[in-house]
């Protein structure tokens, strides 16, 4: 278990503490969970204008080597192989069992290829793939400690940051990045990617330079700093899974809706043997996305009951604060996860109604 002790702490902690943040154990760091606005403000700033979210405390790992993309594609569930320069993928590292040891970005850069895992998982993913590299003729460099993040999100994004960049930014499609300046900054990863939803950029750079990077986009009035929990919140609407949530070692991507991101026709790769046995004995179990008419907020572990039996618990729930309803992730028997079906999800005691909904559940996002 993480010692508060033991926390570390991203190269913006002063910042968030100077503006009112409140600090909590994540990951393994101390990170704002909200500001001063509160949770929902900046939730909706995010989807109305743009939020500014620190998430320094990510890891990334580079490869480089004549091998470093047959590597990474070995213990990848996507065809890392089909990515041009410049570009992204969402992808999984699995086990042998075909189970998530994380879900992951990939990226693609001329002469190396970086992994973005989560900070929770980071000391163990690279325990799990660090070793195997070798036999690919290339070598695997931690770079997480040496790297600093911030994502920009919200429909305004592109509009805020075209001024403090040298790189044009409306030729970058979704899940493409460049690089350039950013606030005078040089050497900027800068992304199209998000996990809110909303249009947006992550920026990678040196850690030096992450105040001078935040105050350049905070001075601009329509930008509000965010944190975890909005994080979450709009992640939750867009139906994006959450590692420790939503998948873990227990469930693999045929279950969680994410066959999508499974390339098995790529050849070779770990899980990839136990996911062809389960698509031909068929997924038993699936994770869906639920609304109840009920006004509860569906927390994460509440029972839930299927067809009077037990089906596990809520792995992410909220109330949406764009819908004004509650919203809800569990897994269901197969047989019962169409959008429409009807089960139970047990509150403080009682059982009450809910409906499997389509994902997302927020169809108004910006991203492209």
């Amino acid at each position: 278990m993480t010692t508060e002790a033991a926390l570390k702490r991203t190269p913006l902690h002063d910042v968030h503490v100077a503006l009112g943040g409140k600090i909590v154990p994540f990951a393994g760091y101390e990170m704002p969970v909200q500001y001063p606005t509160g949770i929902t403000a900046e939730h909706k700033a995010v989807r109305e204008r743009a939020g500014l979210f620190d998430v320094s405390h990510m890891g990334e790992f580079i490869v480089r080597g004549p091998g470093a993309v047959d590597f990474v594609n070995s213990v990848t569930t996507n065809d890392v192989a089909a990515l041009a320069v410049g570009q992204v993928q969402y992808s999984a590292l699995l086990n042998d069992r075909g189970t998530f040891v994380d879900d992951c970005l990939v990226y693609r850069f001329a002469d190396h290829v970086m992994l973005v895992v989560n900070a929770s998982n980071a000391a163990k993913d690279w325990a799990h793939i660090a070793p195997k590299a070798a036999a690919f003729d290339c070598a695997m460099i931690d770079a997480s400690d040496d790297t600093a993040l911030l994502a920009l999100q919200g429909p305004l994004a592109q509009q805020i940051l075209q001024p403090f960049t040298d790189a044009p930014l409306d030729p970058i499609g979704y899940y493409r990045f460049t690089t350039g300046s950013v606030a005078g900054v040089g050497g900027v990863v800068i992304s199209r990617t998000g996990y809110t939803g909303e249009d947006g950029f992550e920026l990678y750079f040196r850690p030096a330079h992450a105040v001078t990077i935040w105050k350049a986009l905070t001075g601009d009035p329509r930008v509000t700093p965010a944190g975890l929990g909005a994080r979450d919140s709009l992640r939750l609407e867009m139906g994006m899974a959450l590692y420790g949530n939503d998948i873990d070692d227990t469930v693999t991507p045929l279950e969680a809706n994410l066959a999508w991101i499974v390339k098995l026709q790529k050849g070779d790769f770990t899980g990839r043997d136990a996911l062809v046995r389960q698509k031909a004995e068929g997924v038993r179990r699936k994770l869906v996305g639920f609304t109840s008419s009920e006004k509860v907020f569906p927390r994460h572990g509440y029972p839930v009951w299927c067809g009077g039996a037990p089906s596990g618990t809520v792995c992410s729930g909220t109330m949406s604060p764009s819908l004004n309803i509650p919203i809800g992730t569990c897994y269901l028997p197969a047989a019962s996860a169409a959008a429409g079906s009807s089960f139970e999800i047990e509150v403080r005691g009682k059982r009450v109604g809910a409906t499997v909904a389509k994902l997302p559940f927020y169809t108004q996002a910006t991203h492209r």
